[in-house]
C-alpha cells in the first residue's frame, strides 16, 4: 500500500477533507457572486484549446494537497500497467498495432475542453480507429492540477486510476476515459473531485469491465499507478507543439479547426481534418 493510502493518512486526509468542505460552503454564495462580478479571474482558454481556470480564493489549500500526493507518489513503488510500452510504461496505444497511421490524442483528465471534445467527437475519433484509418495513442497532462488555486490532484489520481483501468484493459481504459468526461461525471475543474479515490471508484461501476472490480479498486485505492501517472505527466510536458488541452496530431502534424489554432471540436471538423491530412492536402 502507497504512503499516501496508509490508514492514518487517508483518516487524516479525511478529516481534512470535512474541515475544507465546511470552509468551502460558507465561501460558496460569496465565491458564485464574485465570479458573477468578475472579481475572480477565471480564465478558460478555450480559443486556445487550453482548459485552465484559476479561481484565486485564498484559504486553506486542498484536502490533499498537491504537494503531499506528489510526495507520496514519489516514495512509492512504480508500477508498470499491462498494454503499456515505452519508458515507464508511457506510451499507450490502443487499435491495429500495424496501422499505418497514428492519431495522438493529449488531454488533461481536470480539463473542461477535453470534456466536451470527447462528449462531441469522442465517437468520431473511435470509429476512424476501429475503420482502420489510424491507431490511437494517448498522452496524459496534469497541468491543470498546478494551474488552479489551491492547487490539487484531480488530474494525478484520475490518471493513476486510468492506469489501473489500462492494466485491465485497452477498452476499459477507453471506456473510462469517457465516463469521467461524460457530462454527467466531469466536475467543474476548479472542484477537485477527482481527487477522492471513492468518486473515481463509483464512476468506475459504469463500465463494464470495472464494475464490482476488486482488482481495480484495490490498484485505485492503494494508489499502485501514481508514479506511473508522474511519469506520463512528464512525457506529456515535453510533448512538441502542444500548446495545451486537448490537442490531436495525426502522424506528429497538429490538426486544427477551419481558420482556427484550437483542436478540431466536432466530428465533422475532425473528420475533415483527418482526410484532408492522410490525403497530404494542407
Amino acid at each position: 500500500m502507497s504512503n499516501r493510502n496508509s490508514k492514518a493518512n487517508k483518516a487524516a486526509a479525511r478529516e481534512r477533507l470535512r474541515e475544507e468542505r465546511a470552509r468551502q460552503a460558507k465561501r460558496e454564495k460569496l465565491r458564485r457572486r464574485l465570479i458573477v462580478g468578475g472579481s475572480i479571474v477565471a480564465v478558460l482558454g478555450l480559443a486556445a484549446g487550453v482548459g485552465v481556470a484559476v479561481a484565486n480564493m485564498g484559504g486553506s489549500d486542498s484536502a490533499v494537497s498537491h504537494e503531499d500526493w506528489v510526495s507520496a507518489a514519489k516514495k512509492s513503488k512504480f508500477a508498470q500497467p499491462a498494454n503499456t510500452t515505452g519508458d515507464k510504461g508511457t506510451v499507450v496505444v490502443v487499435g491495429d498495432k500495424k496501422a499505418k497511421n497514428t492519431l495522438e490524442v493529449y488531454e488533461d483528465m481536470r480539463c473542461p475542453v477535453c470534456a466536451a471534445f470527447e462528449q462531441t467527437t469522442g465517437e468520431a475519433v473511435l470509429k476512424g480507429m476501429k475503420d482502420g484509418k489510424y491507431k490511437l495513442q494517448f498522452t496524459m497532462g496534469t497541468f491543470l492540477d498546478e494551474n488552479i488555486t489551491p492547487k490539487g490532484s484531480g488530474s494525478k489520481n484520475a490518471l493513476s486510476a486510468l492506469g489501473a483501468a489500462l492494466n485491465v484493459s485497452p477498452d476499459a481504459f477507453l471506456e473510462y476515459k469517457k465516463a469521467l468526461f461524460s457530462a454527467d461525471n466531469h466536475p467543474d475543474e476548479r472542484e477537485d473531485e477527482f481527487a477522492e479515490d471513492a468518486k473515481l471508484i463509483k464512476i468506475a461501476q459504469q463500465v463494464k469491465e470495472l464494475k464490482g472490480n476488486k482488482d481495480f479498486e484495490k490498484a485505485v485505492g492503494d494508489g499502485t499507478y501514481d508514479q506511473w501517472a508522474l511519469a506520463m505527466s512528464d512525457r506529456f510536458n515535453s510533448a512538441k507543439d502542444v500548446k495545451g488541452t486537448p490537442t490531436v496530431k495525426l502522424n506528429g502534424t497538429r490538426l486544427t479547426a477551419p481558420g482556427a489554432d484550437t483542436a478540431p471540436m466536432t466530428p465533422e471538423q475532425f473528420n475533415s481534418a483527418v482526410d484532408k491530412a492522410l490525403a497530404g492536402k494542407s
